[in-house]
C-alpha cells in the first residue's frame, strides 16, 4: 500500500517549483548563465564564429568559473559544456590559423635568405 497522500504530492510539487525559482534567480544573478531549456539562450554558431579569440577565451573563463561554483543546474551544466566545447574549438582553429601564417612567414623568410646567399 502506498503511504503517499495528496498533501505529500502537493509538497513535492511545491519543492520542485521552489527549486525552479532558485534556478531562475541564479540565472538572473549570472547574466552569462544559460539554460538548455530556454529558447535562444545559447549563442548561435554564427555568433560564436564571429567572436574574436579574446572574447571567446574570456567566455570560456566565465563558463569555467560558473561550472566550478557548483551552482549550475544539470541542464545549465550541459549547455555550458556544449558552449565551452564550441568556443574551445573556435579558439583552437584561430590558433591553428595563426600558426600556419607564422610557418608561411618563416618559409618566405628562409627563401629570401637563401636567394640572398645564392646571389652573393
Amino acid at each position: 500500500m502506498n503511504d503517499t497522500t495528496a498533501g505529500d504530492a502537493v509538497d513535492d510539487a511545491d519543492a520542485v517549483d521552489d527549486a525552479d525559482a532558485v534556478d531562475d534567480a541564479d540565472a538572473v544573478d549570472d547574466p552569462h548563465a544559460t539554460d538548455a531549456g530556454a529558447a535562444g539562450s545559447e549563442r548561435p554558431p554564427a555568433v560564436q564564429e564571429s567572436l574574436t579569440y579574446e572574447a571567446a577565451a574570456g567566455r570560456v573563463e566565465q563558463i569555467i568559473r560558473r561550472l566550478d561554483s557548483g551552482e549550475a543546474s544539470l541542464s545549465e551544466t550541459l549547455a555550458l559544456v556544449a558552449e565551452g566545447k564550441r568556443l574551445i574549438e573556435l579558439c583552437a582553429a584561430e590558433l591553428g590559423a595563426v600558426g600556419e601564417a607564422l610557418e608561411e612567414l618563416r618559409l618566405d623568410e628562409l627563401v629570401a635568405r637563401l636567394e640572398r646567399e645564392a646571389g652573393a
